[in-house]
């Protein structure tokens, strides 16, 4: 199930706070500016949220990390979930398999960028479209769920993420709000 929320600038930290696990505060508060405290906090309440609707569970979750940096519920390995956020909003999806998500704001684009990390037939739908900086964010959510979906982080061959990629990657784009983002599982 997909959890969204795009209304930070109501977002209250100083109230989330005791809403968090401890560790999940710590991460937090290590963050300088407000907006990253803000972004961490509410993902992991719509994790919170996500799991009480889901599967009935009110306690607070503590994460355990696999090799490559992606997280896992200690005390419910077998519930999968992916948390993404950018300026404008928070993802997070709940799944009884493994998922990916991510969440972008669409913003300026560069074409060195493009063509490192797109491969020719990307290439040519960002700098035929109507607006290259909008199908470039669509791509790279897209390949970033994926990625999270497998555990590798980033990667440096970022071009051929999709190419064979056996599953159905999923992407909402809300250009009113300026951000895209897609889910795989």
């Amino acid at each position: 199930m997909i959890y969204l929320n795009d209304q930070l600038e109501s977002f209250d930290f100083a109230s989330a706070l005791p809403l968090l696990s401890d560790q999940r505060r710590e991460q937090a508060l290590k963050f300088k500016h407000e907006l990253g405290r803000k972004t961490c906090a509410a993902a992991y309440l719509l994790l919170c949220e996500g799991l009480r609707r889901e599967y009935g569970l009110t306690e607070k979750p503590v994460f355990g990390y696999e090799a490559h940096g992606k997280p896992f519920l200690l005390e419910h390995p077998d519930i999968h979930f992916s948390l993404s956020h950018c300026r404008e909003a928070v993802l997070c999806v709940v799944s009884d398999r493994p998922v990916g998500a991510d969440i972008e704001s669409v913003r300026e684009y560069h074409e060195s960028l493009v063509r490192y990390t797109m491969n020719d037939d990307e290439v040519a739908d960002i700098v035929h479209s109507a607006c290259p900086a909008l199908i470039f964010t669509r791509y790279w959510t897209m390949k970033e769920a994926v990625v999270k979906l497998s555990g590798e982080g980033l990667r440096s061959d970022m071009k051929n993420v999709l190419t064979g990629f056996p599953r159905h990657v999923e992407t909402w784009v809300n250009a009113e709000r300026g951000y895209v983002y897609s889910v795989v599982h």
